[in-house]
């Protein structure tokens, strides 16, 4: 009686190994520019809920956002690149960016964030 082998080959196996490195070397790139991202609009709804932050000057709301990407080791982000709209019953907080990751050789991972969050006056931390 003859016995058939069964299970993986080595050629299987080194390209099932390579895809699964490929991925994990994306996710790599990618996983901390969505970290960042979700400080920035944790920092936003943190601000929004400050009672001082909400009759602040921008100057003042700018240094809150400067402070915020401080404390959560977020380098990439600059103070400058939080717009300030006013409003009738506030400020409204941007920040939009693009973010830039090389990937491999010429090839790049682009993403594009949009964070928003409305400022109210009188009504952070009511």
């Amino acid at each position: 009686m003859k016995r058939l082998q069964s299970g993986m080959t080595m050629l299987g196996f080194l390209i099932t190994l390579s895809v699964v490195i490929l991925l994990a070397y994306c996710a790599m790139k990618i996983v901390p520019m969505y970290i960042e991202f979700y400080s920035v609009k944790k920092a936003l709804a943190s601000m929004a809920k400050e009672a001082d932050l909400a009759n602040a000057p921008k100057d003042k709301i700018r240094a809150s956002f400067a402070r915020h990407m401080q404390i959560d080791y977020v380098s990439v982000i600059k103070p400058e690149m939080l717009k300030i709209e006013t409003t009738d019953a506030g400020y409204n907080l941007l920040v939009d960016y693009e973010r830039r990751e090389a990937l491999i050789a010429n090839l790049d991972v682009v993403g594009k964030f949009h964070a928003e969050q409305v400022m109210a006056r009188g009504a952070g931390g009511e």
